[in-house]
């Protein structure tokens, strides 16, 4: 048999010290830079989630009649902040086969309403089967 041999705890420790040194960035100032970077982006999430959240203007389909092969009516609401301001809301109707068959700019007229409904009829290529409000912007 042979005898256990002792070990100098003061050699083990200097050759854990060379082969793992200490880290270049301590662990408080990895933790503070990680809460920093989490309160700047939650700022940021907040902000953009508020400044998007209500729209200047928007719009959207009430309804709309397929009147032919070649011509849609569409009833479109718009809501805006300032009524005073005119608008421009883009519609957009397409077919069966989800290809556009009329685009079209329609233009809101300032007045004294907030929200207003706006009748329209597109003529398209071949016959749509629905109407979508891509945008509106403020004039």
């Amino acid at each position: 048999m042979t005898e256990p041999t002792t070990v100098d705890a003061a050699a083990v420790a200097e050759r854990l010290a060379l082969r793992y040194p200490p880290p270049m960035v301590s662990r408080r100032v990895k933790i503070l830079i990680t809460a920093v970077a989490a309160v700047v982006a939650l700022s940021w999430l907040v902000w953009t989630a508020l400044l998007h959240a209500d729209p200047t203007v928007s719009g959207d389909v009430a309804g709309y009649t397929v009147v032919s092969d070649t011509s849609i009516e569409v009833t479109m609401t718009v809501q805006r902040g300032d009524p005073s301001r005119p608008a421009t809301c883009s519609l957009l109707a397409q077919s069966t086969d989800f290809q556009p068959v009329a685009e079209s700019d329609v233009a809101i007229e300032a007045s004294t309403h907030q929200v207003v409904d706006k009748h329209v009829t597109l003529t398209t290529l071949r016959r749509a089967t629905s109407v979508t409000v891509r945008s509106c912007t403020s004039t």
